[in-house]
């Protein structure tokens, strides 16, 4: 049966596949994902989430944090952002929060009008809504995506399995009681369902810290996270204790691992927060540089039929040309067709296929400055010629140009 919307169709899987790449895009330039979860609430997930991104980041990492716990976002709360608000730049992403130069932020809590507001959204808008945080926020290159998902194992950690790509493992909370234990035991049975890692269970709320002499009393059970870390050959990561100023800190908007100078509760998070810095279970891309060989550099050149095209956006195909530094010689040529023209996508796409230089006819001031902030050098003005010719005269020094014009 052949299908009586072909053009409708056409279009929402050129759509779709857009999406996958601009996604896959944005991943690429993010070293590991932590998706910090539990099966159970009030566990103090959030809380760990935003203390763990805080101190990766003080820890000289660039750090994003993603709050996508839909209907209860407690991030903005815990780092003292409520009131603030994101918003969309002028090539269609959406820009983060900044809380320090090496850590950026994004809740739902930040597009709401109101801290009141109840989320009210079904499954495919969750699953939409988190794709959108994924694939259209301008992280840049950061070395840690730390993901604050909601209970349970429903619509939203589900979604962000899907999605958030390679060099993902989980953070599991969980409190030491039965009650707890049980539900965080299906979390990770979850993790293992959809392939994702499990790099350890953190047990809070595990004893309390005397306020008096700041020692860990038990007057409570203690022990259940390391006992099921166990049962399910996981790591255990360690125990918080249940402490009164971890409490007052996120009622603060300031995160415990900053005005807790020392004490047990620091000492513990310091220690979990070390174990998952130099985990090297997960292979962390080099995102400053995605991996550059130092003896060859990339060239790419818009291209139709066979000759330079005067606008990039416009072109049939790219061709990727890699010379070998020392030698000036060719190493290879790819001839790839590049994804639909849509702003900030080329940029992204020919960063990810590893280009350090484009040689363009003309080329506008917004697309200039995409492909510097993608670490990318333009070379705009270029004479009519084939891609090997091109590049070869930019690497010799010789490359003609002329003014900044294009012919589209």
């Amino acid at each position: 049966m052949s299908c009586k919307n072909t053009d409708t169709c056409s279009t929402d899987q050129s759509t779709r596949d857009l999406d996958a790449i601009q996604l896959q895009t944005r991943m690429s330039r993010i070293g590991k994902k932590l998706v910090v979860m539990s099966g159970k609430g009030g566990v103090g997930k959030s809380t760990v989430a935003a203390n763990l991104a805080v101190a990766l980041a003080a820890g000289g990492n660039t750090v994003g944090l993603l709050d996508v716990d839909l209907h209860g976002p407690s991030i903005p709360k815990i780092l003292g952002l409520e009131g603030q608000r994101i918003e969309g730049d002028g090539s269609g992403d959406i820009v983060p929060i900044e809380l320090t130069t090496r850590l950026k932020v994004v809740s739902v809590g930040m597009l709401l009008d109101n801290a009141d507001d109840a989320v009210i959204w079904r499954g495919p808008m969750k699953y939409g809504v988190i794709q959108q945080f994924l694939k259209d926020v301008a992280w840049g290159k950061l070395d840690y995506l730390v993901i604050d998902s909601p209970p349970g194992t429903g619509d939203e950690p589900l979604a962000v399995a899907q999605l958030v790509g390679p060099n993902a493992s989980a953070i599991i909370v969980t409190t030491p009681q039965e009650l707890a234990i049980n539900d965080v035991r299906r979390s990770v049975s979850f993790c293992r369902t959809v392939s994702l890692d499990v790099m350890g269970i953190v047990e809070n709320m595990s004893g309390m810290t005397c306020p008096h002499c700041d020692g860990v009393i038990n007057p409570f059970k203690t022990g259940g996270g390391e006992k099921l870390a166990e049962e399910m050959s996981v790591p255990f990561l360690g125990r918080i204790p249940l402490d009164a100023q971890i409490a007052a800190s996120g009622d603060n908007g300031r995160p415990f691992v900053h005005t807790l100078m020392d004490g047990s509760s620091v000492d513990v998070f310091a220690a979990i927060v070390d174990t998952l810095a130099n985990d090297d279970t997960l292979e962390t891309p080099d995102v400053s540089d995605f991996q550059k060989d130092e003896t060859s550099m990339k060239i790419a050149i818009p291209t139709a039929n066979g000759q330079i095209c005067m606008h990039f956006g416009h072109c049939e195909q790219f061709v990727i040309i890699e010379i070998d530094k020392d030698s000036g010689g060719i190493l290879a040529t790819s001839h790839l067709t590049p994804p639909p023209h849509e702003p900030g996508v080329l940029p992204a796409w020919l960063a990810e296929q590893g280009a350090e230089v484009i040689i363009a006819g003309g080329m506008g001031q917004r697309a200039l400055d995409l492909f510097s902030n993608n670490g990318i050098e333009v070379i705009v003005g270029a004479e009519a010629g084939t891609p090997e010719e091109l590049a070869l005269a930019y690497l010799a020094g010789r490359i003609e140009t002329g003014q900044n014009v294009c012919d589209h």
